[in-house]
């Protein structure tokens, strides 16, 4: 189910430079101090599609649809195109997908003080539903 999912995914990209990501952009991970914004925790950066790390950050701070739209278009620089805002929605999908993946081997291999990997993981499967139905909603579900 989940590979199928990650394929249909991986169709709706828009073809994008590759550039060197953080590929973990959590609220967590972006530090204020009042003067600068700082990127921390660089376990998981690579080089990969930009879409990834905005659709991952859009995502992962719980930016609206608007609020996406105005982020994609700070970042391009211009309205982002139809392609674009599909591939946006779609790599939404796959970062949620990529992170409920991730906690579900957390699962069985780690033990950290405090973390619920159970409860972690069905709160992303949550979010990727409803990111889905949005995503399907909007643009069918075939790329």
């Amino acid at each position: 189910r989940y590979l199928a999912l990650a394929d249909e995914l991986e169709r709706a990209q828009k073809l994008l430079p590759i550039v060197f990501g953080h590929n973990d952009l959590l609220p967590a991970n972006i530090l204020d101090d009042g003067k600068r914004l700082w990127l921390i925790d660089f376990e998981y950066a690579g080089f990969n599609t930009a879409m990834f790390d905005l659709a991952g950050a859009a995502s992962n701070a719980g930016l609206s649809d608007d609020e996406s739209f105005a982020f994609l278009t700070a970042y391009f620089m211009k309205e982002p195109d139809s392609e674009i805002r599909r591939s946006h929605a779609a790599m939404q999908c796959a970062s949620l997908l990529r992170e409920a993946m991730w906690s579900m081997v957390s699962e069985l291999y780690l033990d950290a003080p405090g973390i619920d990997y159970v409860a972690y993981t069905e709160e992303n499967l949550v979010r990727l539903d409803a990111a889905l139905e949005n995503y399907r909603t909007k643009y069918g579900t075939k790329p």
